[in-house]
């Protein structure tokens, strides 16, 4: 809260105060927890995990809604908490409208809570979930993390790690925005948004608003690159030139990306005057956009016909790689279920032979072929009470099951004209905007990590 309480002072804007002093209160708060609970460090176990990691993205949008209520923006409760937790879920959803006007600290406290989102993902998806065993993520359990007495000391050293590598493709990002034309301002908290893959934009145009097919592209090279495994990047850094290269959910998420660029590229050429050049510009864009769940969005591409608008609806779905800043089910899932369908099919083909999925190379267990088929059958279930409730508040049929969707795989824009990618959550009922930030956490934290905290028997193991 001090950075944007600094470029607040620099352009003399009175919100440096709130910044301020809602700094002063995070740091009397963090500080007394620190004190009182000093000591050697124990066993964490299961119990405690799931509770630390649910809490702390409970706790942090709570505190980093105070600024959006006490700045000029004035914005209630409900509205700040929805929009602290959009940023820090990376979601990217908003319900602020005006932003080319806004105060500069309120644009780069919007960016950074998603650039720390985007960075504390990677640390979660890498450390606690693989430990927890949560929605088959044990498949990227780390050797040296096999007990919860590693778990702490290890995760230290990798977290530091894979936090230098984040921040050194930040710069790189601002500095190829800056190069292409943006201010230095605008370049910083677009980086911090693109590598996070959160959508944060400092206009409300999003990134249509700059009109340059340079920005567009690089920003969809760093949406890419942060919806890949950064794992693998530290293991690219270490000299394993074509570790990326070698795994299979990032050639299937490239691949995937190509395919659906191609149908819907081909598609609006075929059924629109534009030149090849500029329809293949916007569909990569915002195909990109939406597949890695970033959420900017260069036109309005629910005017695209009805076609669009169904596809746009279920790639939200799709996400990216797991270990990276990117939502959604994750492209590993989608592997797990295809190799489980196809040595099913070999087996009814073949009784006798022994069939078993693999992924990577190696025989995928039966724990976490059951943990996968879990998650998808809680991810469904999950959606479909999250858009009931919404449509309860009154909402129309498309906005409450396009913002469910939103919400559960953490996208930003949804579709139709209240929500869609031109539009903001700032008219929806109160009621509703709760729901969506109980989606967004659910979505985040991958369902398992939340509801089992309402379980009994969880209390009594």
């Amino acid at each position: 809260m001090l950075f944007p309480a600094l470029v607040d002072v620099a352009v003399d804007n009175p919100d440096w105060q709130v910044f301020a002093i809602c700094s002063g209160i995070v740091m009397f708060v963090g500080g007394m927890l620190f004190l009182t609970n000093r000591g050697e460090d124990k066993e964490l176990s299961i119990q405690q995990a799931f509770i630390l990691t649910v809490s702390t993205w409970v706790v942090i949008p709570v505190f980093g809604a105070l600024p959006f209520v006490y700045s000029d923006l004035a914005l209630s409760y409900t509205d700040a908490f929805f929009e602290a937790m959009s940023g820090l879920s990376t979601t990217g959803s908003t319900v602020i409208t005006g932003l080319d006007g806004a105060p500069p600290g309120i644009l780069l406290w919007r960016a950074l809570l998603q650039w720390f989102g985007g960075v504390g993902i990677i640390i979660m998806a890498v450390i606690i979930l693989p430990f927890l065993r949560v929605g088959g993520m044990q498949l990227f359990k780390i050797g040296a993390f096999d007990t919860a007495e590693k778990v702490l000391p290890r995760a230290a050293q990798l977290g530091v790690a894979i936090s230098l590598l984040y921040v050194g493709l930040t710069i790189i990002c601002a500095a190829a925005l800056w190069m292409a034309g943006m201010t230095v301002f605008e370049a910083v908290c677009h980086a911090f948004t693109t590598i996070a893959t959160g959508g944060y934009s400092t206009s409300d145009g999003s990134i249509g608003h700059f009109d340059s097919a340079l920005i567009d592209y690089i920003i969809v090279l760093f949406m890419i690159i942060g919806s890949m495994p950064f794992i693998l990047y530290l293991k690219m850094v270490q000299g394993h030139s074509f570790v990326l290269w070698r795994d299979s959910q990032v050639r299937w998420f490239l691949s995937l990306l190509v395919l659906l660029i191609a149908i819907m590229t081909l598609w609006r050429w075929s059924d629109s005057n534009q030149n090849m050049i500029e329809v293949l510009r916007y569909t990569v864009f915002n195909v990109v956009s939406i597949l890695t769940g970033t959420g900017f969005a260069t036109t309005d591409y629910t005017t695209w016909g009805s076609m669009a608008v169904v596809f746009f609806f279920f790639i939200m779905f799709i996400g990216g790689c797991a270990g990276s800043t990117s939502c959604g089910i994750k492209i590993f899932r989608f592997q797990v279920m295809v190799t489980m369908v196809v040595a099913h099919l070999r087996k009814i083909l073949r009784p006798n032979g022994i069939f078993l999925p693999r992924y990577n190379d190696r025989p995928i267990s039966t724990d976490v072929m059951g943990s996968v088929i879990s998650y998808l059958f809680l991810f469904l279930v999950c959606f479909l009470i999250l858009a009931l409730g919404l449509s309860l508040t009154g909402l129309d049929f498309i906005t409450a099951i396009s913002g469910a969707g939103t919400a559960m795989a953490n996208v930003g824009p949804a579709l139709g004209p209240t929500i869609g990618p031109t539009g903001t959550f700032q008219t929806l009922p109160d009621t509703a905007k709760w729901f969506l930030t109980m989606g967004m956490l659910l979505g985040r934290l991958e369902l398992f990590a939340v509801l089992i905290l309402f379980s009994p028997q969880f209390w009594r193991a």
